[in-house]
């Protein structure tokens, strides 16, 4: 039982049985691709804001959302709110909280600060004096303290600041959720996993067709093409979450919402298939797709993009060519314009081709126009996800004989 400080007032919260706020963070161009996956989840109240997504669900939907959400980075829980006009607010708001009744003595925590506020101008400032404030009052209770610790605390807290309003909210999530678990090996710049995710759900891909990625690294959109295809739980290779180390964590409950989801796994009755020019790269692949268990979902080619041919019929392609900033490319606007060349001359009709990019001249060499352009971010690199809409012959000719 969690007491949440309103005001002078407090109330009593049962997690197991009474519907509560969430904020699932995501990346910037992913909030309706989250937004869609919490409304198939059951999630309700369902909001997309900047990197996030609000909504209300019980603790069975907090489960479902850290196991299923593949475009999530983290689910909070709020359970504090109030204004704070200086430190000493801040300090005496946090110290009236019922900190004991989260948790022990002898357990760990850390806090995340996030301020946009002329009045606390330094988040880091504000999440000392939420600590202080915390040890303060288990020394005045019980002459012992929490200790903090960032690595692998048992409690992740944020504390969020608006103008005066102050929110304290819990990661249930623990480490971000773009760490799944199946990552064996890496490249020099792999792309992070839920973007990956992202730019699969943002594709309108229904794994009703075959994949291809033809520059594919170490596998990352691969293995997550395969995971979505085959329905496997965003997390089913995670060990563990912030939220099992809750008092108010059922195991009953985890165990039920876990069973449900993996129910739903399924075999995938198309191809996915990666190629690269660089050996070093496609054997990490391998290496983390043999760990995944998908290596025999996923055909790897040590080819490069000009040669090799992408599945017959039908086919959705998403790539990631590298941009110059952590991979060295000799010239970038040769590598476009080959890349355009190969999309025009050795890719057909029934496919459509997707890649990111951060370099926006460059990317003018790949020669066709794009039938859309979605801003992402890949890190901090300003990214266009752009399609493309493939055809064999000129545009004239296409056109004509989709319109007879």
């Amino acid at each position: 039982m969690i007491i949440i400080k309103e005001g002078k007032k407090q109330s009593e919260v049962h997690p197991k049985s009474e519907k509560f706020k969430m904020i699932a963070k995501t990346m910037f161009g992913l909030e309706e691709a989250l937004a869609e996956e919490l409304k198939a989840l059951g999630a309700e109240e369902i909001t997309p804001v900047t990197r996030a997504v609000t909504f209300v669900g019980t603790m069975e939907t907090l489960y479902k959302a850290n196991y299923c959400c593949r475009t999530a980075l983290a689910i909070l829980k709020p359970f504090a709110e109030f204004e704070a006009n200086n430190d000493k607010e801040l300090y005496d708001n946090v110290y009236r909280i019922q900190w004991e009744k989260i948790l022990d003595v002898d357990c760990t925590f850390f806090i995340e600060s996030a301020a946009n506020s002329k009045i606390f101008t330094n988040s880091y400032y504000a999440a000392l004096k939420t600590k202080d404030a915390i040890v303060d009052r288990f020394r005045a209770m019980f002459g012992r303290r929490p200790s903090v610790e960032s690595e692998n605390p048992t409690y992740r807290f944020n504390i969020h600041i608006y103008n005066n309003r102050v929110t304290l909210l819990m990661n249930s999530s623990g480490e971000s959720l773009h760490k799944r678990g199946y990552r064996q090996a890496v490249g020099i710049a792999p792309i992070n996993e839920v973007l990956a995710a992202g730019m699969i759900q943002l594709s309108g891909w229904k794994a009703d067709c075959s994949f291809f990625d033809p520059m594919c690294g170490s596998g990352t959109i691969l293995i997550e093409a395969a995971m979505f295809a085959n329905h496997i739980p965003a997390q089913y290779y995670r060990r563990g979450f912030g939220f099992m180390r809750w008092k108010e964590f059922s195991t009953l409950d985890w165990k039920r919402v876990k069973e449900w989801a993996d129910r739903q796994i399924c075999e995938f009755d198309y191809d996915i298939w990666g190629s690269d020019i660089d050996l070093n790269v496609l054997e990490q692949a391998e290496k983390n797709l043999k760990f995944a268990k998908l290596h025999h979902d996923v055909m790897l080619y040590h080819e490069s993009i000009e040669t090799k041919e992408p599945p017959e019929g039908k086919c959705m392609i998403i790539t990631n060519p590298p941009y110059g900033e952590r991979i060295a490319v000799d010239d970038l606007n040769q590598m476009y314009t080959m890349i355009g060349n190969t999309f025009k001359n050795l890719y057909g009709d029934g496919k459509t081709a997707w890649l990111i990019t951060s370099d926006f001249e460059a990317m003018k060499n790949i020669g066709l126009h794009p039938s859309r352009k979605i801003h992402l971010f890949n890190g901090p690199l300003e990214c266009r996800f752009l399609k493309f809409d493939l055809y064999s012959g000129s545009k004239k000719d296409h056109y004509a004989k989709n319109n007879e």
